[in-house]
């Protein structure tokens, strides 16, 4: 089965850097096979058997030293995050997709006032959060108030990656 990984929070300072050649050598020596990465923030596609979260995480704590969570998603649940955007893409660099360890926490995300990160727009998905950043990702309002609301491990992709993720993982 194919697979899409996102590794959270490598590559932002020296003590989180993770190579993307050995990123592919790692999935690869998990027997993973066809493995593609995509720019240098730990976007991963490659096909799998059986459903591999625990099994990179571990790896790479293992193996880098980096304490890294994994959002996993099928190719079919890649796809669906994709057709299932409940927002308008007006410009693909300031919208984004927050995919989540597990499902949101409806009620306490909901709780959240949209005055108070206008004119920043969210939606929430089955494991994902669709954010519109209108005045760009330099400072955003939302994403501050998203980790104050959930403990639930979460990583960010414009629409840009999350577009071309979906081409890789649809060509094996």
């Amino acid at each position: 089965m194919r697979y899409v990984a996102l590794l959270r929070g490598i590559n932002v300072n020296p003590g989180t850097k993770v190579d993307m050649a050995d990123l592919r050598d790692l999935l690869q020596g998990l027997g993973y096979t066809d493995v593609r990465t995509h720019l240098r923030s730990g976007n991963a596609v490659f096909t799998a058997e059986p459903q591999p979260t625990e099994a990179i995480e571990r790896a790479i704590g293992e193996r880098l030293a980096l304490p890294v969570a994994v959002m996993v998603r099928t190719a079919d649940e890649w796809r669906a995050v994709v057709e299932r955007n409940p927002l308008e893409v007006r410009e693909p660099a300031k919208f984004a997709v927050v995919f989540l360890a597990a499902p949101p926490d409806r009620e306490a995300l909901e709780g959240i006032d949209p005055g108070s990160y206008a004119p920043e727009v969210m939606r929430i998905g089955e494991r994902e959060l669709y954010i519109d950043f209108p005045n760009g990702l330099a400072r955003p309002k939302l994403p501050p108030l998203l980790e104050k609301r959930t403990k639930n491990a979460g990583t960010m992709r414009n629409w840009n990656t999350v577009t071309k993720l979906l081409q890789l993982v649809d060509t094996a």
